[in-house]
């Protein structure tokens, strides 16, 4: 017999709720990091982000066993929580590659989606962060629940009250679900996630659809930051091709309705002035922030607004501490601060 997490009681909190720790993976030798030199600076901004919310909760870092005594070194300092565990990788995106934890009666429990590598693209290699899920899952002592759905944890986000903001180019792409309609995708994350209305976006924005994109991932283009309200990438200069997109998606959301029916609050979150780095398009988003205990870890890109954005953050979350932390080398590899994160939920 089939079981879904839904049907048993489980449902995913939103990010804002509370967490037991936060999961990381610690950058290993793939096609995304280009040599050691680019390694190493890309350890050194992951351990910026595991140090940063290790001041407010634990976090677990996985680690290859060869890389484990070099991240323990890296990552290790007085005072705060961070534990490494060891397990073969590819990569280093726990948003993607881990489960999307979900808590219900029986406590705490996972969706483990299937992942492969992002759609299946041709450079990528996923044989081992396709079983991180399960590994992350078993540590944390959750109930599994597999699923041969493609999906992960950057392609969705919930509200904690029924809604999930989806994009068709992620759920739908045949790299990942061929054939799979809308409604069925629909009715399989909503069996997963304990959601019942799904609002869809068309598609995510431009530079995630060049050879290191997610094609679409909805977590730097939208986000729910509470019930009823939720932040939206602005590119704001109408010579950028994410204009186009970021009005579609705030004229979008801004006649949408949540599972509760209430209309939605949209916060607009102004992009960096910054278009191209080394010749290429960035999509360099605020939306890509991660929410921990106590604080809003947000992506800074050394631009003007990042303070603008800091402030706007202030605001919607008053008892909240917002710590920037730049973000530039994470993009530089295709994600921000929330792609390299996962929340595990208070139970």
């Amino acid at each position: 017999m089939h079981h879904h997490p839904a049907a048993d009681g489980y449902a995913m909190p939103p990010e804002w709720a509370p967490h037991t720790r936060t999961w990381m993976a610690w950058p290993s030798p793939s096609v995304t990091f280009d040599g050691a030199e680019d390694l190493a600076g890309s350890r050194a901004a992951w351990a910026a982000v595991a140090r940063t919310i290790a001041r407010f909760e634990p976090v677990t870092v996985v680690a290859r066993p060869e890389d484990a005594v070099g991240a323990r070194e890296l990552l290790g300092f007085d005072g705060a929580d961070v534990t490494v565990a060891e397990a073969p990788l590819d990569d280093a995106w726990m948003r993607d590659m881990g489960p999307t934890f979900l808590t219900g009666a029986g406590g705490l429990a996972a969706a483990d989606w299937t992942f492969n590598g992002w759609g299946a693209q041709e450079w990528a290699s996923w044989e081992r962060d396709a079983r991180i899920g399960s590994f992350v899952a078993d540590r944390a002592g959750a109930a599994r629940y597999g699923t041969s759905f493609v999906n992960e944890g950057g392609g969705l986000h919930v509200d904690g009250e029924g809604t999930v903001l989806l994009t068709e180019t992620v759920q739908l792409d045949p790299g990942r679900n061929p054939g799979w309609t809308r409604e069925r995708a629909e009715a399989e994350i909503h069996a997963f996630l304990g959601t019942r209305k799904a609002i869809w976006l068309p598609r995510g924005l431009t530079a995630d659809y060049g050879r290191f994109g997610t094609r679409g991932h909805v977590d730097i283009v939208a986000a729910f930051v509470r019930p009823g309200v939720v932040a939206v990438h602005s590119q704001q200069d109408p010579g950028h091709p994410d204009h186009a997109v970021s009005r579609e998606v705030v004229s979008l959301l801004r006649t949408a309705t949540d599972a509760r029916g209430r209309p939605l609050e949209v916060v607009e979150l102004p992009a960096p002035g910054i278009r191209e780095v080394d010749g290429e398009p960035v999509d360099y988003s605020y939306v890509n922030h991660y929410l921990c205990n106590g604080a809003v870890i947000l992506c800074a890109f050394g631009d003007p607004a990042d303070e603008v954005n800091q402030k706007i953050f202030q605001r919607l979350f008053p008892d909240r501490e917002v710590v920037l932390v730049d973000a530039r080398t994470i993009f530089a590899h295709g994600g921000g601060i929330h792609c390299i994160t996962q929340q595990q939920p208070r139970v």
